[in-house]
């Protein structure tokens, strides 16, 4: 079989090209094989023991001297807890974190999330009505993730712009290319609040406080509180916010989606999971060989990093007939890949899905109103899509309406 290689193939596939559907499926760029086709990244995910997990969480540019040792300074440690864990710890910390995630308790939480969705959405409509932009990622997507963990988990009492910059620094930090400068920048930002969640880890309520009591008897220590903590502050909310972003930009795109929410024709439901097909914020996902391996006829060295493009695999044409179309209720749109797959599906992904349809619901009438005038930037980043806003301001309407 043909394969891509560093020479005909850019590092702009790894940064930028999520959704496109390359001629093969298993691709050599640089130091990383990627893999594109749904039926080989559902293989990978559901073969730990081929393709470890321990590199999901590893800086993708190297941490320098400077920014260790900034690190170090806060008592930043990284041991291997959920995402990076491949040992036999997994299973018992996962199932301490999943009690809190379990659907039971996550559908409490929808009237919640349905009040504080409307609250933002009136403030957006009377903008609106004073003719003012508004930027729906900062309006509709920031806090809302945020807030709703919290209520779930229990997380330290901080300012949510605190928090928030400290998640996005996070991924920023270790999935992003970056020059010194910039990564010393955000080794700063990242250990001090890291210093903050110890300190929570030690005596706080809710998840901390159940992973302590588990401790006693799984040798679980101090700093894999902190990890799981750090993990679901970074995965368990920013992705959350970075896809309503995107699953916003695409419905002020498409008014026949929205109309059909709005009349009752087309779900909620089915327009989140057609939105993570299409538009998941995860567009890739990292293992590590343990031995020697072939995917697709390419042989694949032991100790290799595969980077699984989870955004490609949803446009992949052998599970959907519309690949490259926003077409909610077809045949094929649920087996997206967006929370991935197997032993390290995302625990979060019911809240997600939640949040997700109580906000195509409650601003399907809002999104009618709008066009977009700042399309999102997304800087350059392995994983995550990380939008900088969204923009819209009142709809010019023609005077024949």
């Amino acid at each position: 079989m043909t394969v891509a290689s560093s020479g005909s193939c850019s590092y702009a596939k790894l940064y930028q090209q999520w959704h496109v559907v390359p001629e093969h499926p298993v691709a050599h760029v640089g130091d990383h094989w990627l893999v594109s086709s749904h039926s080989l990244v559902r293989r990978v995910l559901a073969d730990p023991v081929t393709f470890a997990p321990d590199n999901a969480l590893d800086a993708v540019t190297p941490m320098s001297t400077t920014a260790l040792r900034i690190l170090a300074q806060h008592g930043f440690r990284l041991p291997h807890t959920l995402a990076n864990n491949g040992t036999p710890s997994h299973a018992g910390i996962r199932s301490v974190v999943a009690e809190f995630l379990q659907p039971s308790r996550v559908a409490e939480q929808r009237e919640f999330v349905t009040a504080f969705v409307r609250r933002q959405v009136a403030d957006a409509h009377a903008a609106l009505d004073r003719g003012e932009p508004i930027d729906l990622h900062a309006v509709i997507s920031h806090a809302l993730p945020l807030v709703t963990l919290a209520r779930l988990i229990a997380l330290p009492d901080d300012d949510i712009d605190v928090v928030k910059r400290f998640s996005s620094s996070a991924l920023e930090l270790f999935w992003a290319p970056l020059d010194q400068a910039r990564q010393v920048e955000l080794a700063s930002i990242v250990g001090e609040y890291h210093g903050r969640l110890r300190k929570f880890a030690r005596v706080g309520p809710g998840l901390a406080a159940t992973l302590r009591a588990h401790s006693n008897d799984n040798n679980l220590h101090e700093d894999d509180i902190v990890a799981v903590l750090f993990f679901l502050l970074v995965a368990g909310q920013e992705t959350t916010s970075q896809f309503l972003t995107a699953l916003l930009h695409r419905l002020v795109r498409t008014p026949a989606v929205l109309r059909g929410v709005i009349e009752g024709s087309v779900t909620a439901a089915d327009v989140v999971a057609e939105g993570l097909r299409t538009d998941t914020s995860v567009v890739s996902w990292r293992r590590i060989t343990t031995r020697a391996s072939e995917l697709a006829g390419v042989a694949i060295p032991a100790g290799a990093s595969v980077v699984l493009r989870l955004a490609a695999a949803g446009r992949d044409p052998a599970i959907v007939a519309a690949a490259d179309e926003f077409v909610p209720g077809q045949a094929g749109s649920r087996r997206h890949l967006s929370f991935g797959a197997g032993l390290h599906r995302c625990l979060g992904a019911y809240l997600a899905t939640m949040e997700a349809e109580v906000v195509v619901t409650e601003t399907a009438h809002l999104l009618q109103r709008c066009q977009v005038v700042k399309e999102p930037i997304h800087a350059d980043n392995l994983s995550f899509r990380m939008p900088d806003a969204l923009v819209v301001v009142p709809a010019r309407r023609d005077p024949a309406d």
